[in-house]
């Protein structure tokens, strides 16, 4: 595959959704933060983000308007498909040197991937490059929370073999519901409450705010990160209080429902 630039091919390698319902975790809590760390203003069609190499061998995202083509080539290869994925240049918002997320392949027959040099891209700015796993942040927080919603019956077990369904008492977990429940009454940021199909009638919540993600299931219970608990998950139970208690006004899964009705949703 292959894309040309005006000055040269771009080979696809990879691509990723960048919209209010569907964006790459690591990029932020929200939609508008993650196109603020790629320079592109939050549109509410969103975007496609192209990553492929030039004929050096040079990293690229190619940041592009037409939502359709690259959510069908996605798609397309998800189904183990092929999709030549060739955006117009009409359609380029931007091209940034380097890439966001990891991508472990590469072109074949030209240099092995590597960053082109600072401000190649015209902007000046240090190449894109993945978060590093050495530390916990932010970042980290997100990634894990996004692991638990594609394995969720294994964190699910794992929570049910640790015996499951007690209340639980942490000290951050108060102002993480609480804060979660302030989002169904004053809009957060777009992209902060995401709700994708889970199958049976459920829906995976993927809610995040500052310092903590939360991710859970509409019809179960509910897990959350927090920045100052490194690499630790905290169940919420159904009928658990965030005091330890059952009570404390913590109805999870009314919490739930209602943090439903203001996620967006993919297309």
């Amino acid at each position: 595959m292959s894309d040309e630039e005006g000055d040269g091919s771009l080979y696809v390698l990879s691509a990723v959704l960048l919209t209010p319902a569907q964006f790459p975790s690591i990029l932020g809590d929200d939609y508008p933060e993650a196109c603020s760390l790629l320079g592109v203003p939050p549109a509410a069609d969103g975007y496609g983000l192209v990553l492929g190499q030039d004929e050096d061998g040079a990293r690229w995202t190619v940041v592009v308007d037409d939502v359709a083509l690259v959510a069908t080539a996605i798609a397309s290869w998800d189904c183990g498909m092929e999709y030549d994925l060739s955006p117009d240049e009409r359609s380029i918002v931007v091209s940034l040197a380097g890439w966001p997320l990891a991508l472990s392949v590469a072109a074949p027959g030209i240099p092995e991937p590597h960053d082109p040099e600072q401000g190649a891209d015209g902007t000046g700015r240090v190449p894109l490059a993945p978060p590093s796993a050495e530390t916990w942040g932010p970042v980290q927080r997100r990634m894990g929370a996004d692991q638990i919603a594609r394995q969720w019956s294994e964190w699910r077990e794992r929570f049910a073999s640790d015996g499951g369904g007690q209340p639980v008492a942490h000290p951050g977990l108060a102002r993480v519901l609480a804060e979660a429940r302030d989002y169904t009454t004053t809009p957060p940021p777009p992209g902060r409450v995401r709700s994708a199909f889970a199958g049976e009638g459920a829906r995976t919540l993927r809610v995040d705010g500052p310092g903590w993600s939360l991710v859970a299931r509409t019809d179960d219970i509910a897990f959350v990160l927090l920045d100052e608990g490194p690499s630790e998950v905290i169940p919420v139970p159904r009928d658990g209080g965030a005091d330890g208690d059952g009570d404390a006004g913590m109805d999870l899964p009314g919490l739930l429902a209602a943090l439903d009705e203001v996620a967006v949703r993919p297309v």
